[in-house]
């Protein structure tokens, strides 16, 4: 085994920075102990909700109008190709297997 291939191999003890494969168990009981209870997380995570929606824009009612009429035009092209396409095939269905 050259120089090179013994910096490579795997280490007995664990990876290269010298500590093993996971946490101590010491170590995993302090982070453990550090660790907020329940109910200091859910207050936490309520608190970075409200934060995020005072940064939430809303739009104005122009602007909603606008995003509505949109959707609702597209929503209906859509239908009108799907009924297109259902028409089409029904009928090549019905041609082939002799229905109609």
């Amino acid at each position: 085994m050259t120089h090179a291939d013994a910096a490579d191999a795997p280490r007995p003890g664990g990876d290269a920075s010298g500590e093993g494969g996971g946490s101590s168990p010491a170590r995993r009981r302090g982070a453990e102990a550090e660790r907020p209870g329940p109910g200091a997380r859910l207050v936490r995570f309520l608190r970075e909700v409200l934060a995020e929606l005072r940064k939430v824009v809303r739009p104005t009612r122009r602007e909603l109008l606008t995003y509505t009429s949109v959707v609702l035009v597209f929503v209906a092209v859509v239908m009108l190709y799907v009924s297109g396409l259902d028409y089409v095939f029904g009928r090549a269905v019905l041609w082939v297997f002799g229905g109609g």
